[in-house]
């Protein structure tokens, strides 16, 4: 019997073309996956920059004293709601206590004197009507009775006083709200000047964010805009309220205030956010033509890879990897691997892979 014998790089090359039209050919039988491109939609966050901010309560205040003492008693905790004249905390005022014994007294002795010195100044006047008294005398018991007047009114100004500095010795709730911090615990000494307990609203908050020199001039007093929590992802719309026209000790940037037209009991003080301010005009901002941005939801990732799925000819899925650079928002920069006029996808029915076939949903 006669062998035949077929070259081994025969076999190698009937295998490769085998292996490679069986995949195309399960792949055109396989039916189109739905897909959304990114041009199938109106994209809000097209025109706009973003700035970092941090939310806060538009009421807030570090509360301290004018006098010096130890605490007695601190009567709230923190996160402890409090209304408006709440008492939230005591410094000893036993000085100030016996200083308005010597003030009290003070008064009563100025009166004695006062009521003395009026009764003497009326009669005297009696007299000079009737010349039994010299002008000289009745000039000397009107110095005497306008120095005891002004004697009891310098009295009753020291008890003003000293009623004030009780105010400072039991510290009340300037408004209603939320404690947020204690510096001090019970037994420390207070001075003046020293912060003692934070206190913020929390009924309206407000963002505080800084602008650079190329964007504040887009910005306007009264402007909607969109604010993102990132903690939470949440979205929230805002109102611009008060936007500074000088940098001279902010760094170079421009301190633009935001106040949060929604109320969310999961929005916190504190928590970090984006600010995104409409551009109405693309001229504010030159750099925004040269941007390519894509939606972070519709990136792919395979290792310290990063890519989107475009259309290649015969509407099937490409993947693209990217060269990416700052976020803003929910979107990403392209530094490279897209150009701004290509569609990517960035929703599909079903698992997308490399070569899938595709169909475009309207």
């Amino acid at each position: 019997m006669k062998k035949i014998f077929i070259p081994f790089s025969i076999i190698v090359f009937s295998l490769m073309i085998s292996c490679s039209e069986n995949p195309k050919k399960d792949t055109q039988l396989e039916p189109a996956i739905n897909v959304q491109l990114n041009g199938s939609f109106t994209d809000k966050n097209e025109s706009y920059f973003t700035s970092s901010g941090k939310i806060e309560a538009a009421n807030s205040a570090n509360l301290s004293t004018r006098m010096m003492g130890f605490v007695t008693k601190i009567f709230v905790t923190v996160g402890q709601k409090v209304n408006e004249g709440d008492l939230l905390l005591s410094i000893n005022s036993n000085d100030l206590t016996a200083k308005k014994a010597q003030v009290d007294a003070g008064i009563l002795q100025a009166t004695a004197a006062f009521n003395s010195a009026k009764k003497d100044y009326d009669r005297f006047v009696n007299l000079f009507q009737t010349q039994s008294a010299s002008q000289k005398e009745l000039d000397d018991m009107t110095a005497r009775y306008e120095m005891a007047k002004a004697g009891l009114e310098s009295a009753k100004q020291m008890r003003n006083e000293v009623q004030a500095q009780f105010s400072y010795a039991n510290i009340k709730a300037p408004f209603s709200g939320i404690v947020t911090n204690s510096f001090v615990k019970e037994g420390d000494m207070a001075s003046p000047g020293m912060p003692l307990i934070a206190i913020e609203g929390m009924k309206k908050l407000q963002v505080s964010t800084m602008v650079s020199e190329q964007n504040i001039s887009a910005i306007k007093n009264g402007m909607l805009v969109n604010v993102l929590v990132k903690s939470l992802n949440k979205m929230l719309l805002g109102k611009v309220t008060e936007v500074s026209l000088s940098a001279k000790n902010t760094g170079g940037q421009y301190l633009v205030k935001v106040n949060l037209t929604e109320s969310d009991p999961t929005i916190l003080s504190g928590m970090f956010v984006n600010v995104q301010f409409p551009i109405q005009n693309t001229a504010l901002n030159p750099q925004k033509n040269d941007k390519v941005l894509v939606l972070e939801s519709a990136l792919v990732r395979q290792g310290q890879l990063t890519g989107v799925y475009t259309i290649g000819e015969g509407d099937v899925a490409i993947l693209r990897w990217l060269r990416l650079g700052k976020t803003f928002g929910n979107q990403v920069e392209v530094l490279a691997g897209l150009t701004a006029n290509e569609h990517y996808i960035i929703a599909a029915d079903g698992k997308l892979f490399n070569g899938a076939k595709i169909k475009v949903s309207k």
